[in-house]
């Protein structure tokens, strides 16, 4: 399990999502579906009518880092709903984009809302210099665009590439179990950590003054999308909106490997003492296979899918 394969984001209305998604940052409709779906109901625990309709898009040429959304029947609230920048929680999706001062025009006069007035400009300590820009999306769902000088993507027609990062935000105190679980359970590698803080941070997030963050990217170095970022706030708490993250709520709800060795990542469960739940052998949406699901332990909810199919 070098990336996640998809992340599922509840939406209100498709083909809003869509919109966005497809027609404005060019990725392409990989499979969909209307009308209820056992598989995915039971996997949720919820009625099979609950869901009205599905699809799974993703950048072409690209196999991880796809978003699988699903439009609800008499939806739950977003998880997101009056939260605060620094609140615990399932945060942004990060795209990559060509180039960012094209993109943000572009995007801006399809009527495309930014919530800072020009993108921030960071250089790590690995000497990366990263453009990025935040962009209020559907479902109070937040998007994130990056430009990373020296990357090279496959880009989508329009310009743009994701999910590269799945951002999530844990309590301080969290950060280093959570970062252990997806080393030495999901197996995944730390591919970059940093602090940042400092003026230009505090108002690119949206930071009380004297405060910053400690992020840690988690994947594959040869996979560059399906990534998961840690990132917990220096000086300031928020509230634990995890427990907002399950069906059938708007926004980003979970994500999904594939492996082909399900009895392993089950032995590390056991090991770690984390609780999962075996679901038999489902198919949905971009997938068939035997299923599992379990919280990392900051509340974020996995699901891995063994024998893939679609």
């Amino acid at each position: 399990m070098r990336a996640f394969s998809n992340v599922t984001v509840g939406v209100e209305d498709l083909d809003i999502a869509l919109s966005m998604w497809v027609d404005s940052f060019g990725l392409e409709v990989i499979d969909q579906s209307n009308g209820s779906d056992s598989g995915m109901s039971g996997l949720w625990n919820i009625g099979a009518n609950e869901i009205r309709r599905q699809a799974l898009v993703g950048t072409p040429g690209y196999e991880t880092g796809r978003i699988h959304l699903v439009e609800f029947n008499d939806p739950d609230p977003p998880v997101r709903e009056a939260a605060q920048n620094f609140d615990a929680c399932p945060k942004n999706l990060d795209l990559y984009v060509d180039d960012m001062a094209a993109q943000v025009e572009r995007l801006t006069k399809l009527g495309y809302k930014f919530r800072n007035p020009q993108y921030s400009e960071i250089t790590g300590s690995n000497g990366m210099r990263v453009r990025e820009i935040h962009l209020s999306a559907h479902d109070q769902t937040n998007v994130v665009l990056l430009e990373v000088q020296g990357e090279q993507f496959r880009f989508s027609p329009n310009g743009l590439c994701g999910i590269g990062p799945l951002i999530t935000a844990v309590p301080e105190d969290d950060a280093d179990i959570e970062k252990q679980f997806y080393k030495s359970v999901i197996g995944l590698e730390n591919l970059h950590e940093e602090r940042l803080t400092g003026e230009s941070v505090e108002d690119m997030i949206g930071l009380p003054p004297g405060c910053g963050l400690e992020f840690s990217i988690w994947g594959h170095a040869e996979v560059p999308l399906g990534r998961i970022e840690i990132i917990t706030y220096v000086g300031v708490s928020g509230a634990n909106l995890f427990s907002r993250a399950k069906p059938k709520a708007l926004g980003i709800l979970q994500v999904t490997f594939l492996t082909d060795d399900l009895s392993g990542l089950e032995r590390r469960l056991a090991l770690s003492s984390t609780t999962f739940e075996s679901h038999g052998r489902a198919s949905t949406v971009g997938y068939t296979g035997d299923v599992i699901s379990f919280t990392t332990p900051a509340g974020f909810r996995i699901v891995v899918v063994q024998n893939h199919e679609g």
